[in-house]
């Protein structure tokens, strides 16, 4: 196991000035929207977090997507939006023990389950600091029945923790992406409150899903700004600045991190090791000096005396993070900038130069604001989606329903998004197949 300790100098020293693009964010407008869920008594604390779709190999009009709902565990949705199945997030051992609560979802394809390839999603259970795997059986979905089946080890370790007791402090399993490599496949774990990332390989334990430990990475938490003062992102007490969003560029086995205060980090996957992180983007809070109002439990930024070091395109927090695959290393990275209710877009190749930004406004459905989770799939998924889709969570879903605050999940056609920018961007439905990607 290695772990890199950058100091803030270097990796102050890794960002570079990104080109501008369009000067304002384009908007788009959803398709389809899942139903409200809501985080109270009555919605079964249900809070929307984050997305992924599973390709239907015979009938990709069919394929669905899987959206992790916190608390309240998991929701499966056909590509109309129609909820198919629930799965609640697993029950506290005792208790003295927090329950299980799912934070993020990825797909593995092809995994091998007792010599037979077995699709898995995959999710992040904040609660119990595990990665639990549930099974996707494509014969469930043509004949219409919940397609999603638990095949988690029994047993398997906390990811972070070093026992139950550190559990509880919930120091645990935050964000997660996925990928495969050869016959392998993998998840990197972020930690909730720390810099820290964990690359663990998954492994066939009797016909279930296990996983070990490969690598450790710790991003800064401290950066040394131009001026020579120190800086440390805004965080409640005691609080490191987390990741969450992350994506595996599933051709190149190049990981995308949004560390949530600082900005989006750029890390290459090779021989089942981090290497040198680099950042990408900062926020534009990057270097604003800040204090703790414990009073709002929030942090207080002193814009008037914003140095000037933060980057243009994304607004604190740094979240959701997916990639676009096309042809010969081409395609796009793309962050949600929460706050501003934008989607930062990034080239995928070279240094992953600034192409533009983008809302998802009111239309056929509402728009789409605080997002977290996102995804985006470049092949065919029926007549609805012809050219792909991307999927956002939306963190304010209207309209309300009283004073109970509604999240979801929302579908957008890719070649809308792509349409419209004054150049649009890439379509390319061909060069790429996420069910085959190595």
């Amino acid at each position: 196991m290695s772990a890199f300790a950058l100091s803030a100098l270097t990796a102050l020293a890794t960002a570079f000035a990104l080109t501008t693009g369009p000067a304002a964010p384009v908007t788009v407008t959803a398709a389809v929207e899942t139903p409200a869920v809501y985080d109270d008594e009555a919605g079964g604390n249900a809070d929307a977090d984050d997305p992924a779709v599973w390709v239907d190999p015979r009938n990709p009009g069919r394929s669905i997507v899987v959206g992790t709902l916190k608390e309240a565990g998991l929701d499966v949705y056909g590509l109309d939006g129609r909820r198919l199945q629930h799965i609640a997030a697993p029950a506290a051992q005792d208790e003295d023990a927090k329950p299980g609560r799912f934070n993020n979802v990825d797909i593995v394809y092809g995994f091998e389950l007792r010599g037979r390839k077995t699709d898995l999603a995959l999710v992040s259970d904040r609660g119990r600091d595990r990665v639990r795997a549930y099974a996707i059986d494509p014969a469930a979905v043509a004949a219409g029945r919940p397609p999603l089946r638990d095949v988690t080890a029994p047993g398997v370790a906390p990811v972070f923790a070093a026992d139950e007791s550190e559990v509880e402090n919930q120091r645990t399993s935050y964000g997660l992406a996925a990928f495969s490599e050869d016959d392998d496949a993998y998840v990197v774990v972020s930690q909730r409150e720390e810099t820290r990332l964990r690359l663990l390989r998954l492994e066939d334990r009797g016909g279930r899903v296990g996983y070990r430990t490969e690598d450790t990475l710790d991003l800064p938490a401290t950066f040394t700004l131009p001026d020579g003062r120190a800086w440390t992102p805004c965080a409640d007490p005691g609080e490191r600045p987390q990741v969450e969003g992350m994506a595996v560029d599933l051709e190149e086995h190049v990981l995308y991190a949004a560390q949530e205060r600082v900005g989006l980090w750029r890390i290459d996957l090779d021989d089942e090791k981090f290497e040198e992180p680099k950042l990408v983007d900062r926020v534009r809070e990057y270097g604003t000096p800040w204090t703790y109002d414990a009073t709002q439990e929030e942090c207080a930024f002193d814009a008037a005396h914003d140095p000037g070091y933060g980057g243009e395109h994304l607004s604190a927090d740094a979240e959701g993070i997916t990639v676009y695959h096309a042809e010969d290393g081409t395609g796009y990275v793309l962050a949600s900038s929460q706050g501003d209710n934008a989607f930062a877009v990034y080239e995928r190749e070279g240094d992953n130069a600034y192409v533009g930004s983008f809302r998802i406004g009111d239309g056929a459905v509402d728009g789409v604001q605080h997002s977290d989770g996102s995804t985006v799939v470049n092949v065919p998924l029926g007549r609805n989606f012809p050219k792909g889709m991307l999927i956002t969570h939306d963190g304010e879903a209207t309209p309300a329903d009283g004073d109970r605050a509604g999240t979801g999940f929302k579908f957008v056609r890719w070649d809308a998004v792509a349409g419209a920018f004054p150049e649009p961007l890439t379509v390319d439905t061909r060069s790429f197949d996420p069910r085959d990607a190595d």
